[in-house]
Parts: C-alpha cells; structure tokens; sequence
C-alpha cells in the first residue's frame, strides 16, 4: 500500500518561508516519495522549484536561497493519479497575470475525466496528466470574481478527495473537501505567521502551534489581515475521513480530529488482544514502524512481553537497485533484520496494520521461521480489505486483493502463518473514538460516501489525452516552463 500526498503552505512575511517549508516537508515524507517541490511568492510573481525523489535529494542550499518571499507552499508527491514523472510534480502553477495561481493537492478527484473534457473544449491546455492540474484550471475558470467565491465554485463540481494549499500572489488558502476525506490542520507559527499542514508532526517540527484542524468543506485564507475561516460547501452527510490515516498513513505524533494517532494504534492492538488471545505466545513483536504502537498494545493486554524482534532500516527508501538473484526471494531481508538468538525456539505474535495484496507478509513470516521462530501468528489492525480505494490510495485493483480472493483461513495458509486473526470493524471504531459516520470505510464493505468509478485508473487522464496536441510531456517544453520560473539544476529537477 501507498501513502497519500503531503501538503504544507506559509504566510511569513519576516521568515525564510522556503525553509520553513522544507523542514516541514521533511516531517511529511511519510505521505510521498516520489517527488517535492516548492512554489514561493513575492507578492509580485510565483515560482517554483520541483524534482523527483526525497526533499533531501530534491532541494540544496542553493535551491533554497533563490526560493525567495514572504509566502510559500510545499508538496511531497505519491501518484495516484498520472505516473511518476517530473511533469507532474507539484506544486503546479496555472493561470497568469490577475489569474495565476499555485496549487498543491492531497487527494483523488473522482470525476476529473468529465471536468477535463469540458476544460479541453473551451481551450484550456494541459502539461501534466494529474487531476491536480484539472482542479486547478476549474479554479481559474470559475465565472466568479473573487478567489472566495471560484473556490466554492469548485468545490461544487468536484467529486472526490482533495485537501488542498493554494497561493495567489498575495494570499494563501487551505481547502478541505467536503467528505473530509484527508486531514489539514492550522498552525500559528512562533513570532510572525501561519501555516497549514496535512499532518499536526509538520507543526511539530517548525515550532508552529496547532491552532484549528478544519472541518470537511471549510476554506481558511491567510493574508496580512491574519486567517480567516469560511464554509465553501456543506460537508456530507456521510462522513468520508479515511480510516486508514489512522491505521497506516498519519505518523503516531501527529493529532487528528482532536485524537493522538499513537493511541489510536495502540488500542488497536488492546482490541486484537481482546478478540484473537494467544496466551501461550512467547512474545509480541509489531511490524515496525506503523504497528510497533498496536504490538505495544496487544503485549500490554495479554501480558505477553513485547520484542523488537525485527530491526528495520531505516535508510531504506526507494531504490532503483534489483538485488541479484540470490538476494530475492528474501528482499524483505533488505527492510527488516530478525533477531535471531531471541526468536529461536519462541512462539510469536506478529502484529501489523494490513495486508493488501499478500506479497510483503509471507516473506515477513519466513523470515522469522527461518530465525527459529517455532509459530508465528498473525494479528492486522483492521479488517480484510476486500475492496479498492478510490480516493487518493493506489491500494490495488480488486483483483489483486488477497481478502477479495481468499478467506481468512485460505490467506492464513497462503501467508505461512500458524493462526490469523483481523481486528473487527467495529473495534477499529472504538478504537479510533470518532463515530463511524464520520468515517470512510469503503476498502472493508464496498460502501462509499458517494458514487465512485468502478473501475477507475490511476493512469486514465495520461491515457486518455497522450496522443493528445492539446497535452504536451516534452522535454523543451518543461525545460522553458521550469526555467521560466527558477533555474533548478539538472539533477535536482530531473529535466
């Protein structure tokens, strides 16, 4: 499973805001890794600065230093929708003149097909295969007069997730859409300034102060009169927070609807206690990092001793780097290093978030068996996930779900483990405390907020419009278009 997109936007008038931002990027690395970007303004004019990769391989002091304002935005990228490519790193910057503006999105717009259509017909060109790109041109066409009002006009023809960070040339602006479906909170940075973050940790790190997390549906603007908060459009009825923030994509520090996610987790494993016991196991071990809180839970309840039993890397991130062929059927070797002298001859519980397709698990498994782990039982932090997200996670298409397939004794057997279990729905609920309404649970029982595309491709706007005059990817024209805006260097942009 993937993470969701990071975003993060300052008003500082008096502060380095492209390195607030990257501080703040790097606290969000979690949520993408695919590519980061910075866009700034004076006041005058907007640029930016992307590349692929991490934000410590994409920006140097350099970048930094000609990364000049008094306001900013960041992204960090995980495509969910158009492939991994320099031209659809964000943040992106449509319009010109009175009309321009940057745009950095966390989400999926579910329609964006449609709304691309429409654009294409009144002679709008598009540079990326995003739906980020859609959304933004949606912004900048709206009939309105004030970003305000083009923004709620937006918002009322867009189907689907999007916590957004916008910057005109003199105000800022946080949008959070109305099922609510990603986090973005409001922070007040310590002497002159404000900012707005995918998760409360980004705060954490720059020495900002939670102020407000926003509600599904609410816009803040941030200018030289301070923030504002504003209701776009009515949230839904039925809730659309992904559950999954809590269970996976959120770091454990940060604080979402009001609730530590480190706690959330580890009531999780409280509840795995509860429902599947293993009181003859020798100790707990939670897969590293998202479960370490949930085996700290079940070990606490069962009053089974919990283990570090398997010791990450943590320095790896993506590799481009094949391991020769005898290092494969054990790749998972290259993230996580048993403890062998203690696993010897034990009985183990396994604690961890998920399993989606069913690759990673059986190697996990293996690995601590071929330690001396005499049984391994399983324990996951949620229900069998049975069905695709459609909402900003490149989960898996249905049929590459291993819960969609299998029962959980057949995927017991599948994965080698010596007994299965998966926290019930209605406990994950107890164990977030926010009411089930509130939530998005799709991935578990097929029911949605709204109506979703069956079938829906990450790769659908790139596929539909590549042969497209009205789409251009090449090289001269994102070379004029980067260096139109700073000069990034070759490696860090990737041009």
């Amino acid at each position: 499973m993937h993470e969701s997109c990071g975003v993060f936007g300052i008003y500082a008038p008096d502060e380095e805001v492209a390195r607030y931002t990257f501080f703040a990027l790097f606290a969000l690395q979690h949520r993408g890794q695919e590519s980061s970007g910075i866009a700034v303004t004076d006041g005058q004019n907007l640029k930016v600065f992307t590349g692929m990769g991490l934000v410590s391989q994409v920006f140097t002091e350099e970048a930094l230093k000609n990364l000049t304002g008094h306001m900013a935005i960041g992204h960090n990228r995980y495509s969910t929708s158009g492939s991994s490519r320099i031209s659809n790193a964000q943040p992106l910057i449509v319009g010109q003149d009175d009309l321009q503006l940057a745009v950095a999105h966390n989400g999926n717009i579910s329609n964006a097909h449609a709304l691309k259509e429409e654009l294409l017909a009144k002679g709008y060109k598009f540079h990326t295969s995003t739906d980020s790109e859609v959304l933004a041109n949606l912004i900048i066409s709206a009939p309105e007069k004030t970003w305000e009002a083009r923004l709620r006009y937006a918002m009322r023809r867009l189907e689907g997730a999007y916590s957004l960070v916008l910057m005109t040339k003199d105000t800022l602006y946080g949008v959070r859409d109305t099922l609510g479906n990603r986090p973005l909170c409001l922070g007040h940075l310590q002497g002159n300034g404000y900012v707005i973050a995918s998760e409360t940790c980004a705060l954490d790190h720059i020495n900002a102060e939670l102020i407000y997390e926003l509600d599904p549906g609410e816009i803040v603007r941030i200018d030289h009169n301070g923030y504002h908060l504003m209701q776009g459009e009515a949230p839904k009825e039925q809730g659309g927070l992904c559950i999954f923030e809590y269970i996976y994509f959120a770091r454990p520090d940060s604080i979402i609807n009001g609730r530590l996610v480190y706690s959330a987790r580890q009531a999780m494993g409280t509840g795995l206690a509860e429902e599947f016991p293993t009181p003859n196991a020798d100790m707990v071990i939670g897969v590293p990092d998202s479960a370490t809180p949930a085996g700290y839970g079940y070990a606490y309840k069962s009053g089974i001793s919990p283990v570090d039993g398997l010791i990450k890397n943590r320095y790896v991130g993506r590799t481009f780097i094949q391991p020769v062929q005898g290092m494969r059927e054990d790749s998972v070797k290259l993230k996580f290093n048993p403890l062998t002298p203690i696993l010897k001859n034990k009985s183990v519980v396994l604690v961890d978030d998920s399993i989606v397709r069913g690759t990673t698990t059986p190697q996990i498994i293996r690995v601590l068996k071929k330690a001396g782990a005499k049984e391994v039982h399983m324990r996951i932090c949620c229900p069998p996930i049975k069905y695709p997200c459609y909402f900003g996670v490149d989960m898996a298409s249905r049929h590459e779900l291993i819960a969609s397939q299998k029962s959980v004794e057949e995927i017991r057997n599948y994965i080698g483990a010596d007994s299965l279990g998966y926290l019930s729905l209605s406990r994950l609920i107890k164990s977030v405390g926010i009411p089930k309404e509130r939530f998005c649970t799709g991935c578990f029982t097929g029911e949605y907020p709204i109506p979703v595309q069956l079938e829906m491709e990450k790769l659908t706007l790139e596929n539909d419009f590549a042969d497209s005059d009205q789409l251009d990817f090449s090289e001269d024209l994102l070379a004029n278009q980067y260096k139109s805006f700073c000069e990034p260097s070759p490696e860090s942009a990737g041009i």
